[in-house]
């Protein structure tokens, strides 16, 4: 049991289970910035159009969620909770995120 689990029962997300399963890996960078470098198999919506755009997801679906740091994410993964997705994790900074899945 991890430190983190054991004192305050955060468990911590195996992104590379949850990427082997099939959960989809969404980008909320600019376009610019995701041309610039992102992780294979990657969609890009940017933060701000996630609202409009959450469409393209199934709300049954497993998300993770990555921007650049965090932050974006983070944002990202609370609105599509809001609108009724079940399933989704922060994945954070998405070079971080690219080190865990592999």
């Amino acid at each position: 049991m991890s430190f983190l689990h054991k004192l305050f029962g955060i468990k911590q997300t195996n992104f590379a289970e949850l990427v082997k399963q099939g959960a989809t890996i969404v980008d909320v960078r600019t376009n610019n910035e995701f041309k610039q470098g992102h992780i294979r198999g990657a969609i890009n919506i940017p933060l701000q159009s996630i609202n409009t755009q959450s469409t393209k997801l199934k709300k049954e679906h497993t998300i993770i969620t990555c921007c650049a740091s965090g932050m974006r994410s983070a944002s990202a993964k609370s609105i599509l909770k809001a609108a009724g997705f079940t399933q989704v994790h922060n994945g954070g900074g998405w070079m971080s995120l690219q080190q865990k899945i592999k």
